[in-house]
């Protein structure tokens, strides 16, 4: 009963700005504003929030991060990273070969092109003559310039690979004006193919089953001191590439993981846009209300629904302990806030005071507070059940001498 007058209350006091594209827009950034302030990103956040919400945007309602791609490299300040529209390979590209590709028909494979030698192990081949290990040798590279052709008959012009390409392949590809790229990383290699609309193949022998990727333009980009390629207009229009740039490892590993939780929260708030306030506002919101239904509900039950009130005092409380601040008092002060008509206060933890959650810009989007009232409700519904329990007797340690 708590739970669905708690989920009522919520209900009563959403925003939904979906109509209006500018104020969705502003929404979008305050809640991933909220969600960066408490990260490393904290100092960035307006531009972070902006780069999230751009590649959240080009998603147009689809919640696939896949094709999000996140890269990471050590140089420069946090301030450098960018959103960049298209999929960028981490790799070279070989020497010799076209470095701007337009239009560019992408066959994405994961096969061997480092025939030159018998692959079969363990085996011995005797030969009379050095002529007959020449014979031998010509018929390989025999072997391999058919396989090429196959490849090269499909009509492409950039052939991705995830093994290695030797040097006679990788020769022929290039008089044949393809680039070839090789060892692409099987991440790189299965979201390339996503993301241009191909698939990855392993044999050649009927082009017309195998489909290609498609994109407008294939360059060499630089990006500190790598060089990358850079994939763009490519078929799959949401696809983006966030690069981002930082002192260390470190720094950029917590920085990824801060964006992570930012475009998950706006990719599910972009299906759902109904926003609340933050800072522990929805929390009173639903305790006020859980507080008068336990007070007109006769017998235990309003025993049961007051703590649940309680419950929900604890976040609050929670936010202002661990910003260091008086949480009683501030709490009390905030449930009074709470019983005037249309309250929008909540606890400012920068200036330690109670604020104005509107003013300040601090959301949270519906959905993730609706998950985290439900689930903790059945959570505590299933410890509740629990009759008995029943330990284990301890292990008895060997002494060992």
């Amino acid at each position: 009963m708590a739970a669905e007058c708690a989920r009522n209350a919520l209900l009563q006091k959403v925003v939904d700005n979906k109509e209006n594209e500018e104020k969705f827009k502003s929404d979008l950034m305050k809640i991933a504003m909220t969600t960066l302030s408490s990260k490393i990103l904290s100092q960035d956040k307006e531009y972070f929030a902006k780069l999230a919400v751009d590649a959240v945007m080009r998603l147009k309602g689809s919640t696939n991060l896949e094709s999000i791609q996140i890269i990471k490299k050590p140089g420069g300040s946090l301030k450098d990273s960018f959103l960049d529209e298209g999929f960028i390979l981490d790799k070279k590209i070989g020497v010799g070969q076209p470095k701007r590709i337009e239009n560019a028909k992408i066959l994405v494979a994961n096969t061997a092109m480092d025939t030159d030698k018998v692959k079969i192990y363990g085996a011995r081949v005797r030969v009379d003559s050095m002529s007959r290990v020449a014979e031998i040798e010509a018929a390989e590279k025999g072997k391999m310039k058919e396989k090429v052709d196959k490849i090269i008959a499909h009509g492409i012009n950039c052939f991705v690979n995830r093994q290695l390409i030797y040097n006679f392949p990788e020769e022929l590809f290039a008089n044949a004006g393809i680039l070839a790229i090789e060892h692409a990383d099987f991440d790189g290699i299965e979201r390339l193919a996503l993301v241009t609309g191909g698939e990855i193949a392993s044999t050649f022998d009927n082009p017309e089953s195998v489909k290609l990727g498609h994109c407008k333009l294939i360059e060499e980009i630089m990006i500190g001191e790598d060089k990358l390629i850079h994939f763009s207009g490519v078929e799959m229009g949401q696809a983006c590439t966030i690069v981002l740039r930082g002192a260390s490892r470190h720094v950029l590993d917590e920085a990824e993981r801060s964006l992570h939780d930012a475009l998950c929260v706006l990719s599910q708030t972009v299906n759902d846009s109904r926003v609340l306030l933050g800072g522990g506002w929805p929390e009173m919101v639903m305790a006020k209300d859980v507080d008068e239904l336990a007070r007109i509900t006769p017998g235990k039950k309003s025993h049961a629904i007051e703590a649940f009130s309680r419950a929900l005092i604890a976040i609050p409380t929670i936010i202002a302990d661990n910003a260091g601040l008086d949480s009683a008092e501030l709490v009390a002060q905030l449930r009074a806030e709470h019983h005037k008509e249309g309250c929008t206060a909540g606890i400012d933890v920068i200036s330690g005071s109670i604020g104005d959650m509107v003013e300040r810009g601090i959301s949270e989007a519906f959905k993730v507070k609706q998950a985290v009232l439900l689930s903790a409700t059945e959570a505590a519904e299933m410890i509740i059940r629990v009759d008995e329990i029943i330990t284990c007797a301890p292990r008895k340690r060997e002494d060992r001498m």
